[in-house]
């Protein structure tokens, strides 16, 4: 292929997915092209970047060419229509495909149905060329399995590209994809955000329906499903498609009519926004980190918004949170291993036990051994947390903080740096301010906020109250025009 051909295509995966859709749908590009360049785009960089579990590639190919010619035929096309888009390869089920959720005892199952939120995308016309990498069953901040191996940062390929949805955030960071789910039980979207230099977002709890199954009560009520892109448009696209009701999510919030990209052009004129650097102390913050995003926060007050630095008021201790959220994890590990048994007849925690790493396993004996009245006291500190957020909300629209206390980390760290700025942490929830806001069922978004000076991105988390989405949306999109990144791609 001739070196302008290969600009060409680098310059189509960049493009918007907005932008795409509707070159495609006046004819301008061609589905067969934008998969094509995209696929190839994969096979030059995934070795380096890992960020797939397994590439769809002659089934994306034979959508692409029935997209080309539905162009042709059809007079309604997807908002999504010819867009490539990668599936985290964890609540993100496709019929006849692999679906592994990170995890080596699964490597052979198929799935036997389509997740929700991946029927409705596919509904929309998005093309999806691969299933992205994952840590076992998302259970932590850094994507790496005993399966795939590890996904690191496309800007730096000796840094984390954080977890669990680190593989969609680096594909999309790269120019793998321009859209690519997520799931957030912990930051899950935001952490790999952060890392990535993308924009993650986490909804309202249930915002996005999912059929968890055999046992639909299994995950924790912090559980999302999300979005990883380049732009905070391309975001309300995806959410506008995924989200609203479904009779098989008994918690399923009903259709309010949020409009996402709406929501991306309202000023924010008038919003009192509330920053908090370290939660109340809870969390050592790098002094660099700290730093690039208070510069950051300029954004807001250019769009007459006000911020102030307060206090939340925060009664627990870290390890009181650490503790609640810990349990419930770790309960709902035991569970997941439950459900597999009885879906796939796979025991995890019996003959498979090699084949899953120490911290599943761990979180799965520790599930197996939390008694009811223990489950019920964590969740009498998680109410006292949500209240004090709650209380803030009264008083303010919004809340800010870093997503991350430190730059995307070494992948040589396990679980995380067990020190930051002079403090011990605890490794695995020490070094990301996200999963406090799973607790509280909030919409959150991570934005990049700027660079270090050794180039690593560094993301600003914005929190908003419970069904606010729109709210969010809005201050990120407004956020993005005023210290637009879209400069930042391709990494490094």
């Amino acid at each position: 292929m001739t070196i302008s051909v290969c600009m060409a295509n680098k310059d189509i995966c960049y493009l918007p997915a907005t932008e795409m859709a509707s070159r495609i749908k006046r004819g301008d590009l061609s589905p067969v092209d934008v998969v094509d360049a995209h696929i190839e785009r994969i096979e030059s960089r995934d070795e380096d970047v890992n960020a797939f579990i397994r590439l769809l590639k002659e089934e994306a190919r034979e959508e692409a060419r029935e997209a080309e010619r539905a162009v042709e035929t059809a007079s309604d096309l997807g908002p999504l229509h010819g867009v490539p888009i990668a599936v985290k390869d964890l609540l993100g089920a496709m019929e006849g495909i692999r679906h592994t959720k990170g995890a080596k005892p699964l490597e052979n199952v198929v799935a036997d149905h389509t997740a929700i939120a991946v029927q409705r995308l596919e509904d929309a016309g998005a093309i999806v060329v691969g299933k992205t990498n994952t840590p076992e069953f998302g259970h932590k901040g850094q994507t790496d399995n005993l399966l795939a191996g590890e996904t690191p940062s496309p800007f730096d390929l000796e840094r984390t590209s954080g977890g669990s949805s680190g593989g969609s955030a680096a594909a999309v960071a790269d120019g793998m994809v321009p859209l690519a789910t997520g799931s957030d039980a912990g930051g899950s979207c935001r952490i790999p955000a952060s890392a990535c230099g993308v924009f993650g977002y986490c909804p309202s709890f249930t915002r996005v329906p999912h059929a968890h199954r055999p046992n639909m009560f299994v995950a924790p009520p912090f559980f999302q499903i999300g979005t990883l892109s380049r732009s905070v448009s391309d975001a309300a696209v995806m959410m506008d498609v995924m989200t609203g009701p479904h009779p098989r999510d008994p918690f399923g919030l009903p259709d309010d009519g949020v409009d996402y990209i709406d929501a991306t052009q309202r000023p924010i004129s008038g919003l009192d926004i509330a920053y908090n650097p370290d939660l109340d102390g809870l969390f050592p913050i790098d002094p660099e980190v700290q730093s690039v995003v208070e510069d950051s926060l300029d954004a807001f007050e250019t769009l007459d918004a006000t911020v102030d630095e307060v206090e939340i008021g925060i009664e627990q201790s870290f390890d009181d949170l650490w503790d609640a959220f810990m349990d419930h994890w770790s309960v709902t590990m035991a569970g997941i291993n439950e459900g597999v048994k009885a879906e796939h007849g796979i025991d995890m925690y019996g003959d498979h036990r090699d084949e899953l790493p120490d911290s599943v396993t761990e979180k799965i004996t520790e599930g197996r051994e939390i008694a009811a009245l223990d489950l019920g006291a964590a969740q009498a500190t998680i109410t006292s947390f949500f209240d004090k957020i709650q209380d803030l909300f009264e008083a303010y629209d919004l809340l800010v903080t870093p997503t991350l206390a430190i730059e995307p980390p070494s992948t040589e760290h396990v679980s995380g740096p067990s020190e930051i700025n002079g403090r011990e942490t605890r490794e695995a929830l020490g070094w990301f301010l996200t999963w406090p806001f799973n607790l509280t069922a909030t919409p959150n978004a991570s934005i990049p906020a700027g660079f270090s000076e050794d180039g690593l991105p560094i993301g600003l988390q914005i929190v908003g109250p419970r069904y606010e989405d729109e709210r969010v949306f809005a201050a990120s999109a407004g956020f993005e025009r005023v210290n637009p990144w879209s400069d930042a791609y391709p990494p490094r």
